[in-house]
């Protein structure tokens, strides 16, 4: 089980985050303990205002906790984990709300606490809660027999691949698969050892290389979309500035997004336009499918909660008709009786709740089965988009080799050629070589 964390404040931002339903399919607030509030907004807003008696600004401990996607994990399992979490980093009995996701088929918890220690009016200090919650995870796998990430086994071999939520943004932009075009870059850098072998790889694929205002080195997309080597490729800056030089003879930004413009040719803008189109339609027919899907699993999820009321009600009146009440239950005190009646129906209204969360867990793995061929056709048309727009940028660089020759001239250059070829008697004084544009 993978265990994300931060020490935060935002009490209301986090608490419309968790309790979001476009990004997710399911919401489920499972637990709210310490608090005064019957809701997530309240409680949180609690923990927020104690906090104002301190000097505490990240008042929230937030701790993200995703199983392996090929598990279906109960909520037992998450609540083991929770409290070891806690013993483990010192939050034992702190305040603290539980909520449950289900999004893309896989189910996860959110577990917020509160860092305010409400009798001495302090922020409990967590030093080193990375490397404790990595511990914890790594029980987590070893114990329920999970396929432990090789990361974990080691940290040399943690996904290189792996991307921030800005690197996710900005390939959400560009209509890219973030992994896909994470591994591309990686791919150009190590398969080059000069700026020009580098700078060759990403034309291949459609990619120019020039010179950023303040990020470095760059990469331009025919969308004009800028990518940061350093930080597409996983390098250190220093690392790219020693392998591709100081960039002052590479083209601007605004210069290589002109460039890549102007070698695109309107057949090629309408297969683009029409790739676009078409994956659009297809996520709308999906985003229309998995609302219908949704809408029936929420109808079966509350008819479910409703009839486990009714039923819990009927049994709590059962139970309490066993104890006697007036001078019976006097003498029921008086034997014993009554506490061995009490304690009977403590048991059986503790296996009768193991009996209800049993029956929502079944039907929460039901769903989650139900939703795992839809989301395995959403995957299949996102990599098959992917796969496309690789192949369009390939025909852009295609397109883009075919009218430039191995060495571009300067701008200053092609201004002449231009003006030659319009009969312009004004003569350009000669101009000093150009820059050697990578593209």
């Amino acid at each position: 089980m993978i265990l994300k964390a931060s020490q935060r404040g935002g009490s209301k931002q986090l608490a419309a985050h968790l309790l979001k339903t476009t990004e997710n399919e399911h919401v489920a607030v499972h637990e709210l303990r310490g608090f005064s509030g019957d809701d997530l907004h309240s409680a949180l807003h609690e923990i927020y205002a104690v906090s104002r008696g301190t000097r505490a600004k990240q008042f929230l401990f937030s701790l993200s906790l995703s199983p392996p996607p090929s598990e279906r994990v109960s909520v037992e399992t998450f609540e083991t984990a929770i409290e070891a979490v806690e013993q483990k980093l010192g939050l034992t009995g702190q305040p603290r709300a539980v909520v449950f996701h289900e999004k893309e088929g896989r189910r996860h918890a959110h577990v917020v606490w509160s860092r305010i220690d409400s009798e001495r009016m302090k922020a409990i200090n967590l030093p080193h809660f990375k490397l404790k919650l990595r511990d914890v995870s790594r029980e987590l796998y070893l114990e329920h027999g999970w396929k432990m990430p090789r990361g974990f086994v080691n940290s040399r071999e943690r996904d290189p691949h792996n991307f921030s939520r800005a690197e996710w943004e900005q390939a959400k932009r560009a209509k890219q698969n973030p992994k896909a075009l994470k591994a591309m870059f990686q791919e150009c850098w190590s398969s080059s050892d000069s700026k020009k072998a580098f700078a060759q790889a990403l034309q291949a694929r459609g990619y120019m290389l020039a010179r950023g205002d303040r990020r470095g080195h760059v990469a331009v997309d025919f969308r004009g979309e800028i990518y940061a080597v350093s930080k597409w490729a996983g390098v250190r800056a220093k690392d790219v500035r020693s392998r591709l030089g100081s960039g002052d003879d590479l083209p601007s930004v605004a210069e290589a997004e002109a460039f890549v413009a102007g070698r695109m040719t309107e057949m090629l803008r309408r297969h683009i336009s029409a790739a676009e189109t078409r994956h659009t339609k297809d996520l709308a027919a999906l985003a229309f499918q998995r609302s219908q899907i949704v809408e029936k699993q929420r109808k079966e999820r509350a008819d479910l909660e409703h009839a486990l009321v009714k039923r819990w009600e009927r049994d709590s009146a059962e139970r309490a008709k066993r104890l006697n009440k007036g001078f019976r239950g006097i003498w029921d005190r008086l034997t014993g009786a009554y506490a061995r009646t009490a304690k009977t129906n403590e048991r059986e209204a503790l296996i009768a709740l193991r009996r209800d969360q049993q029956e929502k867990d079944g039907l929460i793995i039901q769903h989650l089965d139900e939703r795992q061929a839809h989301h395995q056709r959403a995957k299949q048309i996102r990599a098959t988009h992917a796969q496309e727009v690789e192949q369009l940028h390939r025909d852009v660089a295609t397109f883009t080799q075919a009218k430039t020759p191995d060495r571009l001239k300067s701008l200053r250059d092609r201004f002449q050629e231009a003006a030659r070829e319009r009969g312009n008697s004004h003569q350009v004084a000669p101009a000093k070589p150009g820059p050697e544009w990578s593209i």
